[in-house]
Formats: C-alpha cells, structure tokens, sequence
C-alpha cells in the first residue's frame, strides 16, 4: 500500500477567521469536511495521511473537531501536527495547552524547526540545534516521542535526512508531491493541498492519477529551478510579491 500525505496549513473561510490566514493555502471548513468525506469513502481510507504544517491555531479550533466527527481515528488514521517550535504562544498559532490537547485526542505530533528557517541554508551547528530542540520541546509538552519531521518550505536533501535520522527522527517530510518511494527510506513525500483545489482534482491528486499528478509532478521540477538559481531567501521574496 503507497501512502498518500497529504499537506494542509489552516483552516479559514476568510481573513476574519482566527489564526493566520494565507490566500494560499488556508482551506476553507466546507472543502476540507467534503476532503475528509471523500478519504472516508475510500477502500482503504488508511493509506491517505492528513498533515498540518507550522501550528496555526484553527488546527485545533477546526480540523481537529472535524477529524473527530468524521471518525478518521475510528479507522486507526492520525493526522500529523507538524509544529514550528518557537510559534509556541504566538498571537493566532497553538499554546502549549493546545499541543497536548491534540496529542491527548490521539494526533501525531510532529516537529518543523524552532524558528521555521530553510535547513538546508543553516550550517551544520545551527541545522542540530533546530532539530534537537524542537524535538525535545515538543517531548516536554506532550510527554510523547516526538519521530517525525517536516522541512521547512520543503527544503532539504540528504544532509538533512541524515541529520534528523541522527537526531532519532525516523521520517523525514518534504514537498515533493507524489506517494511514498521505497527507494528511498526514511524520506516521506506529500502533496500540498491549496485553498482553490476543486473536489475533483483532490481525487486525482489523492489517488495520484491523470493530468493532475502529472502536473504537479512537472511544476515542482520546475519551480526548483528558480530556487537553485535565486536561492531560498531571493526565492520567497519574489514569491510574496507574486502572491
């Protein structure tokens, strides 16, 4: 069975909503409850694995509730809160109370950094430290192992896989859409999922079929072109102008 990771943000129906809303990447309640619908009716709904990246608030005002009520734990699915460890009690991300409240409703909890900054531009003593101390954090506010990772803007190669196996992370997560490769252990895929992403093409997505896949597939290979050339830093601020 090729697992599916799927990658979510927030959940927002607009900038009012609380939390840090992203014209991106903040789904709306009403397409992520049909999303989770759509998993639910699946044959093997397990295989589909729902992430959250950085902390915002709405992942235990919102998803959570609605990850419940449509009884993905029932099935044995976790969804995973991967949490950027110095947004801890920031105005709109999660408290150290709502961390444990998701790892106590039975959610993974999984680590993103300290400061969310690019690992692959860190030297090796500050890539250590951001790995250790999120971990350790999140350990200390949950009680749990904490033995998963995901990259910050999906960057990161094998340096980084090598340090966070190191570390005692067993599963590296980055950006590159597509199912898990077993060629490659350790090393976990995902597929971003974005506000304007109709029903039908997250089907596609999700079962990894048809133009969609194909697609995204060719967009990430292109999009890392301009990364190399730019560089992270000279990347994300064309980014935010574009956006």
């Amino acid at each position: 069975m090729r697992r599916m990771h799927l990658m979510y943000h927030g959940i927002h129906d607009d900038a009012s909503a609380p939390g840090h809303f992203d014209p991106v990447y903040s789904v709306t309640r009403t397409r992520f409850a049909h999303q989770l619908d759509w998993i639910a009716k699946q044959e093997q709904p397990e295989r589909f694995h729902v992430t959250f990246d950085d902390g915002d608030i709405s992942n235990v005002t919102t998803a959570l509730p609605l990850l419940l009520e449509h009884g993905l734990l029932e099935r044995g699915m976790r969804a995973t809160f991967f949490i950027t460890g110095g947004f801890i009690n920031r105005p709109g991300m999660l408290r150290r109370v709502d961390v444990r409240t998701l790892a106590d409703a039975g959610m993974c909890i999984g680590a993103h950094g300290m400061s969310h900054g690019f690992l692959e531009d860190m030297d090796l003593d500050s890539l250590r430290r951001e790995l250790r101390d999120s971990k350790s954090l999140l350990e200390e506010i949950t009680g749990r192992e904490v033995d998963a990772m995901a990259l910050p803007g999906g960057r990161g190669g094998a340096r980084e896989l090598e340090e966070a196996l190191a570390c005692g992370y067993r599963d590296l997560y980055g950006s590159r859409p597509g199912p898990d490769d077993e060629a490659q252990p350790g090393w976990r895929n995902r597929i971003a999922i974005t506000r304007e992403l109709g029903d039908a093409k997250f089907a596609a997505l999700a079962n990894w079929s048809g133009p969609a896949a194909r697609w995204a597939r060719l967009r990430h290979g292109a999009l890392a072109v301009p990364k190399r050339v730019l560089g992270n830093a000279r990347y994300q601020r064309l980014r935010a102008a574009l956006t």
